[in-house]
């Protein structure tokens, strides 16, 4: 096979194009102006430490009078359920008659060290849940848990089941220890104990780093090269912008909280055994008894399927739906095919019920 070659004036055309585009860029790049965190409009409502739960405002009165919370992960901003307009999985659920409320976890410092996972499942959202329910006069809400979010609610609706009408569950791992979770493989030798007791707080800015590692061609060095074809249109440079910011708005996670997470999730994978401990209960998600709706990614490279699916094995609900989603972990939230499909079936669901 003869080997691709390029003529001398190609690689000059091609050089020169390269140049155009990127002058071209820069100076659209300056142009970009501010960021929003989040593009619908929200009113806090209540707020605790760093904490603050947001409802979202909706241009009409909400049909399903039983409210929504999303719980996201600590690991990252919640924006990105907000990130741009016709693109917001927030607006998608608003539009399908829910009353739509989010914890913002805020950005721990060493003040929150301490902070176990107690205090953050039976402690904050706990109170949370109790503020809106007395906001709507009802004694159960709905709850969707995203990630991180989704174990932190899963925790919960098992030891609070009469609090929960509805759960649903989103690129949520369940199983930590199935053969293809990388992130999983990465954590077992890690000496989580000696990390915590040395760092205190964990830096958001490493386990982004680790993030971004798992595929480190493709979050890296590809998309930094492909950015220049974007660069000469303003609006798909602004939303290249917006996932920049997310990205690398990573806060730094509470110590005690990072080390129960890791050790008893991802290292023992107790969680499916029913030895999670937090406060004065054991998590057995037999008690996971309301309606549940599991929303994975096919494409997901830090939650695999099968770490999702595994949910329908223990929980004890008899109504168990499973929503599936041909991309990955992000594009669940933002891809135009994830908002024509997912927030409207989310809203089906829970109008059903």
């Amino acid at each position: 096979m003869i080997p691709f070659q390029m003529r001398p004036d190609e690689i000059v055309s091609e050089a020169r194009s390269f140049n155009e585009k990127l002058a071209k860029g820069v100076g659209n790049l300056m142009d970009v102006g501010d960021i929003p965190s989040g593009v619908t409009p929200k009113e806090p409502i209540y707020k605790e430490d760093k904490l603050v739960l947001y409802r979202f405002k909706s241009e009409t009165p909400a049909s399903n009078k039983t409210p929504l919370l999303i719980v996201y992960a600590l690991v990252n901003r919640p924006y990105m359920t907000d990130l741009q307009e016709n693109r917001s999985t927030i607006q998608g659920l608003l539009e399908a008659g829910q009353d739509v409320y989010l914890i913002d976890w805020g950005y721990p410092d060493a003040a929150d060290r301490f902070l176990t996972m107690d205090d953050y499942i039976n402690g904050y959202i706990d109170r949370c849940i109790d503020v809106i329910c007395a906001r709507h006069g009802v004694d159960k809400l709905n709850v969707l848990g995203i990630c991180q979010g989704g174990a932190f609610s899963l925790c919960y609706a098992a030891m609070h089941p009469e609090k929960i009408r509805n759960l649903v569950t989103m690129v949520t791992p369940v199983d930590y220890k199935t053969p293809d979770n990388m992130l999983s493989h990465w954590v077992q030798n890690i000496d989580i104990d000696l990390l915590v007791d040395t760092q205190g707080n964990i830096p958001g800015e490493m386990l982004n780093w680790t993030f971004l590692n798992l595929k480190p061609y493709q979050l890296m060095a590809q998309k930094y090269l492909g950015v220049v074809d974007l660069m000469d249109d303003p609006k798909a440079l602004k939303n290249f912008m917006r996932m920049e910011k997310w990205i690398f708005d990573s806060p730094d996670q509470a110590g005690e909280t990072f080390r129960q997470f890791i050790k008893d999730f991802f290292q023992q994978n107790k969680l499916i055994k029913g030895e999670v401990q937090i406060g004065e209960h054991t998590v057995n998600l037999r008690k996971v008894t309301m309606p549940v709706l599991n929303v994975f990614a096919e494409q997901d490279h830090l939650v695999p399927p099968d770490a999702s699916r595994a949910l329908k094995k223990y929980v004890g609900t008899k109504d168990y739906t499973e929503l599936s989603f041909p991309g990955g972990h992000i594009g669940i939230y933002v891809s135009g095919k994830a908002q024509k499909m997912v927030p409207p079936a989310i809203g089906e669901w829970l109008n059903a019920r």
